[in-house]
């Protein structure tokens, strides 16, 4: 696996993960030969020559069994290690709850029937060259027995009560601590961390003093603390009202790399590049995660993301203040639609939860929508936005504006796509990019013909890049996503070379359009935003990054904080803020946003409004305005 992983590593590297890995494998070895320790001191002896010869082939079958699961596992680390960079972590537990979707992806994008047959055969051979060919009628005496099931016992118990041990996490190079894993222990270990208390693993302000520092963070030019506690302000619109359309697409692992804007020879996204070129590009904005659930909870509810598991994912995360439910408020028909099935991830319960109609892959067949390719995780780009503009059109028909969130899915392995509409061979990543180019172009060209296109504003941006991993936690290049807002118009072509966090952009669109906030938002408005505030959120689902001045603050899983170099794609200006300082801004974001999510405080129902009439009256101003 060093090797697959592209070698590199000095001999003292290599003498760390072969040794601490050797640690794991005997803790795993042990735990794997409890219960045959078990049934051996249980079973009387000797056995006699039927039960005996019954028992080896008994044995013999599980220890085919045995062996399969452990070369089973073996190739499955180097799918998953080619996948993400790292040994199983949360997201190989995760799609366990979503067997459907994870075995229908691995079924089309690897030959699995040729590699089962591979790892039966290997099994088989392995064993034969191994297992004793001659029945041996003397056993252990009971004490020995009992002797060696206790050891493997109190083994086993210890494993269970450390989380991690130390020693894996003492390197300074992720790939080392990675490697000296063992995939099992490393799987568990996932299992039991899935969701992650902030103020159990990580440093801590005394809360009030965090609270205090989270509001000087979050007040904005004219805006109001309406109460003494909490973070909801009142936001004034300082421009009239506009009443627009707004299409936030977020593509699937778009890297901004990809981008013949960004530097790209290969030619893989001529439409995003035109749009780019015509439209406002925002050239330094960075993702909060690693996964759609992350981005997706960053463009809805605009809030750091907090270890363990996305809000997307987390119980009691309905009716939260989301950029939909503010849109709702002031008239806006927003919607959520997505090409695959959203019970996925939870998508569709988050999103009906928290303002947004829901369409997914069953609409497709309601509205009689041709399917030019599907894979397990939806239909083809260019189908979803013919999903999109039918639902447009029915919006539109009644008179209202309408925001619609669309999550693509085609630049996702196995990276099949209709036939004949790029160059690039299907399967590869760089197929699935140039597809997810051309279907975006064909999606502005036939919104063209449209008569809410004139009065609509494109969004294009990620949910996060195609790969985080690194040599270190949080490799910052690994995080960069593109963004351009088109709208022929009504945006003049320019770039925005300011430091922006993927959370900032739900207060951006409703600043942009002219609208009243009473937020509980944690993102800025970046046309409004005082030189040298800006910053970004970077995180994996353990360490928590944050960005600012060209340094990065990274906080760890029962790790003092450390600073390091953060220079993002355009660097700022350095300020005289102290390292301490950054440190101290880290931990009361994070501790705040934790804290509120966790005690309900981000939720519409805890905004200290006196009835539910208020929406409807905002929505009134707003369009007299």
């Amino acid at each position: 696996m060093a090797l697959f992983a592209g070698g590199g590593f000095s001999l003292q590297e290599w003498r760390n993960f072969l040794g601490i890995g050797f640690l794991f494998d005997a803790v795993i070895v042990s735990c794997f030969a409890l219960p045959w320790a078990f049934y051996d001191l249980v079973v009387p002896g000797p056995r006699g020559r039927v039960a005996g010869s019954f028992e080896t082939t008994w044995a013999g079958f599980w220890a085919i069994a045995y062996l399969f699961v452990v070369i089973l596992i073996g190739v499955m680390e180097f799918v998953f290690w080619g996948e993400f960079g790292s040994r199983f972590n949360f997201i190989a537990v995760d799609y366990l709850v979503y067997t459907n979707e994870v075995i229908g992806n691995i079924r089309e994008s690897y030959p699995v029937g040729r590699w089962l047959v591979f790892v039966l055969v290997a099994t088989v051979a392995l064993w034969w060259l191994t297992w004793p060919r001659r029945w041996a009628a003397e056993v252990a005496k009971w004490p020995s027995r009992l002797a060696v099931f206790v050891v493997l016992s109190v083994i086993c118990a210890l494993t269970l009560s450390f989380s991690r041990f130390d020693a894996s996490e003492r390197d300074a190079n992720v790939e080392v601590r990675e490697l000296s894993m063992n995939g099992v222990y490393a799987f568990f270990y996932a299992f039991v961390h899935n969701e992650l208390d902030y103020a159990r693993y990580y440093p801590n302000l005394p809360d009030d003093e965090a609270l205090t520092l989270a509001r000087e963070l979050l007040s904005q030019k004219g805006s109001k603390f309406i109460a003494s506690n909490g973070i909801r302000r009142a936001i004034p619109a300082d421009i009239p009202t506009k009443q627009m359309n707004v299409v936030l697409v977020s593509v699937e692992s778009l890297s901004a790399d990809y981008l013949g804007t960004f530097g790209n020879r290969e030619g893989l996204t001529p439409e995003l590049d035109k749009l780019a070129g015509e439209g406002l590009l925002f050239t330094n904005l960075y993702a909060t995660g690693t996964r759609t659930v992350r981005g997706l909870e960053a463009l809805s509810v605009g809030a750091p993301p907090i270890p363990g598991n996305s809000i997307v994912r987390r119980p009691n995360n309905d009716n939260l203040e989301s950029l939909g439910e503010e849109l709702g408020e002031f008239g806006w028909a927003s919607q959520w639609i997505y090409g695959g099935y959203g019970l996925f991830d939870n998508m569709n319960a988050f999103f009906a939860g928290n303002g947004y109609a829901v369409t997914d892959r069953r609409d497709i067949d309601r509205e009689k929508i041709p399917v030019h390719h599907e894979t397990v995780w939806g239909v083809a780009d260019e189908d979803l936005y013919s999903l999109a503009m039918a639902k447009f059109d029915e919006i539109y028909g009644e008179k209202k504006p309408f925001f619609a969130h669309i999550m693509t899915t085609s630049n996702h392995r196995p990276f099949t796509f209709p036939e004949g509409r790029v160059k690039r061979p299907q399967k590869t990543h760089e197929g699935g990019v140039q597809y997810t180019d051309w279907a975006i172009g064909d999606f502005i060209r036939r919104a063209k013909d449209k008569p809410w296109y004139a009065n609509t504003l494109f969004i294009f941006t990620a949910d996060h890049t195609a790969s985080a991993a690194g040599k270190t936690d949080l490799p910052i290049e690994r995080y960069h996503i593109p963004m351009i807002w088109y709208a022929p118009g009504n945006i003049a072509p320019g770039r925005m070379d300011r430091l922006m966090s993927q959370i900032d952009i739900p207060t951006t669109i409703l600043g942009w359009l002219g609208i009243p906030l009473r937020s509980k938002f944690f993102g800025y408005n970046l046309f409004d935003l005082e030189p040298g505030r800006e910053r970004a959120f970077i995180s994996n689902y353990q360490t928590l990054g944050y960005m600012k001045h060209n340094r990065l603050v990274v906080l760890g899983l029962q790790k003092p904080p450390v600073v390091v170099d953060g220079t993002p794609a355009h660097p700022v200006t350095e300020s005289g803020l102290s390292d301490d300082s950054l440190v101290r801004e880290a931990i009361a974001y994070y501790q705040v946003a934790n804290r509120l999510f966790r005690d309900g405080e981000l939720r519409e129902d805890n905004d200290g409004r006196p009835d539910d009439t208020e929406g409807s009256s905002r929505a009134d101003d707003t369009l007299a305005h």
